[in-house]
């Protein structure tokens, strides 16, 4: 877990914030998503893509997870090993157990898949540019120092903030989609 005192104020505030969103908003918001998601050419061309399945008041993706298994795709999810994260491969929910922190994942069975097109990124916050602020365990910033896939935060618009402190190993994502809009974050700079 970091050390960062500004970070967890941050963090804290904005699941504060996160949390607060009502349940029928939360699926309103994440329909949109899906369909902005849906605009982007990184993400539609993809052949193989790394999910989360949420916890909490995150941006539900059982809909876009279960589109992209209905397209024939690739579809994975991370398991937590030690320190490290690793995208096993499902084709369908059952292929899931509760874990850790009550994330459902794949069980020890599911085939470990190496070659990854996108992976979409659960944050707590980001700003324009792909600064993502997580949980604070580094699971995500580790898996992505490793990988070339294309990375794309699904966020609420109301987490995106102006500042976060960058510590030297955080990985900034490509591509912010919100309800509203879709953030071409290297291009925001």
């Amino acid at each position: 877990m970091e050390n960062n005192k500004e970070k967890a104020n941050l963090r804290k505030f904005l699941l504060e914030n996160r949390d607060a969103i009502s349940f029928d908003l939360i699926k309103i918001a994440s329909k949109h998503i899906q369909k902005n998601l849906r605009r982007l050419d990184v993400f539609r061309d993809a052949k193989s893509i790394a999910s989360y399945y949420p916890i909490g008041s995150e941006v539900k993706t059982q809909e876009i997870m279960q589109e992209i298994l209905s397209e024939g795709k690739t579809l994975a999810l991370p398991k937590v090993k030690g320190e490290d994260l690793e995208f096993r491969k499902v084709t369908d929910f059952g292929n899931l157990e509760k874990a850790g922190f009550g994330i459902m994942e794949p069980k020890d069975w599911c085939s470990v898949v190496e070659d990854i097109d996108v992976v979409l990124v659960p944050t707590v916050g980001v700003t324009r540019s792909g600064v993502r602020l997580g949980y604070g365990f580094g699971y995500y910033d580790r898996f992505l120092k490793k990988t070339g896939a294309k990375t794309i935060a699904l966020t609420y618009a109301k987490q995106i903030v102006r500042h976060i402190p960058q510590a030297e190993n955080d990985v900034k994502v490509n591509w912010i989609v919100t309800e509203n809009d879709c953030i071409n974050a290297s291009k925001e700079g």
